[in-house]
């Protein structure tokens, strides 16, 4: 009896995946659960799983081709009862030109992220001789062994003819990549450009005196990590004081459809986290009524499942509002770009000690440029303004957060 692996549910608004690997090859007996395929899509990488017993006798859609909802990706033979058949002939000897298959994870090899192994497969590089520079072999760790065994000798010298009016050239050698963009960057690329396109954006800019949060922070840091598990970080006040101002200028808790506005009474706020794979931005789903502590505990489990690739799509669906920190990169101030259909994006930045006026004298006080994005063809200039305003006396003002967000 022939069972066909198809493409699963994707999830929200997602059609279309990438074929990342194989984790099973032809002639492989599998179990029921075993995880046989990773498909990429715009957002996460899914495994699909055997459904019965059996052996993979055939694989149809190659690593790096796009299959849609219900496509075939391979075929599982097994016999009644889901008794595992007589194992398929044994494969064809990989040619040399194919890619290198990755190590198994069973082996004590170390752990690979995505990205370094859709890298090694595509250069052709075997990764248990690829040096992991911590706990997972990352694309830096595979890009610095292809630079350590590509690295041209020291060019010889081209003796010049006398009679030549002109030297002879000498060959290039500095080399070039071509890497295929994955899925998840070319669905980042895509929609940037499309919300550029789309929406009438402006941005409009203010900075935060951010001692009084350092001063808290400073007072609680011990106790709050003790007591919840986690730092108290920045990112919780500005949820906090983002919901605060919302309330006050719901229009930029909005989002556009057709010639409607539709006006949202919940705050699922987006917070951008910069993955090796590219951005992904997970939602604080209901964020008014999480504590800092909660707000701070899912923004470190969110971190740790970006980094480590196993972020859920219910995790990235939807969001009203969103919130990007290029400070932590060191970034001192920036546009940011809406993310759709949301009309709004607050973009925090690195801290620094600068002389301010205050009452009449300079003083040096630690200071955060923020900025606003947001889609002029629902939000004024004058709600835009107001809002970074308030967001502005509300951090500056901690004590308030507790009753405005």
């Amino acid at each position: 009896m022939t069972l066909e692996i198809v493409v699963p549910n994707l999830g929200e608004s997602v059609v279309e995946a990438t074929v990342s690997r194989w984790l099973k090859q032809e002639g492989d007996h599998v179990a029921v659960g075993d995880p046989v395929v990773v498909l990429e899509t715009e957002k996460v990488d899914l495994e699909v799983g055997a459904e019965r017993d059996g052996v993979l006798a055939k694989i149809a859609a190659a690593a790096g081709q796009d299959v849609k909802i219900g496509e075939v990706l391979g075929l599982i033979e097994a016999s009644e009862g889901g008794a595992v058949s007589a194992p398929a002939p044994a494969a064809a000897p990989v040619p040399a030109s194919a890619p290198v298959p990755p190590p198994d994870p069973a082996s004590g090899a170390a752990a690979v992220t995505p990205v370094a192994r859709r890298m090694a497969e595509e250069a052709h590089v075997d990764l248990s001789k690829v040096e992991a520079s911590g706990s997972r072999v990352t694309k830096a760790d595979v890009q610095r062994h292809l630079e350590r065994a590509d690295a041209p000798p020291a060019p010889v010298p081209v003796p010049m003819p006398t009679a030549a009016p002109y030297p002879a050239p000498v060959p290039d050698i500095r080399g070039e990549d071509r890497v295929k963009m994955s899925r998840r960057r070319r669905t980042i690329a895509t929609r940037l450009v499309e919300a550029q396109h789309s929406a009438a954006m402006l941005t409009t800019f203010n900075e935060i005196d951010m001692s009084a949060v350092m001063r808290i922070r400073e007072k609680r840091r011990d106790s709050f990590k003790e007591k919840h598990g986690v730092g108290l970080g920045f990112s919780s006040f500005f949820v906090k004081a983002a919901i605060g101002a919302l309330k006050a200028f719901p229009r930029l808790n909005a989002e556009i459809q057709g010639d409607e506005m539709i006006l949202k009474r919940y705050y699922d706020i987006g917070v951008a986290i910069g993955a090796e794979e590219g951005l992904v931005v997970p939602v604080l789903r209901d964020a008014d009524r999480l504590s800092f502590a909660q707000i701070e505990q899912a923004i470190k489990k969110y971190a740790a499942e970006a980094s480590a690739g196993t972020l859920s799509l219910e995790a990235l669906r939807g969001g009203t509002f969103t919130i990007t920190n290029g400070g932590v990169f060191g970034s001192m101030l920036s546009t940011p770009i809406l993310n759709p259909p949301q009309v709004a994006i607050l973009g925090l930045h690195k801290i620094e000690q600068r002389p301010i006026a205050l009452n009449g004298e300079v003083v040096i006080r630690p200071m955060m440029y923020v900025a606003m994005s947001y889609d002029h063809r629902i939000v004024d200039g004058r709600e835009a303004v107001s809002f970074l305003v308030r967001v502005k006396e509300l951090v500056e003002d901690p004590e308030s957060l507790l009753i405005e967000g």
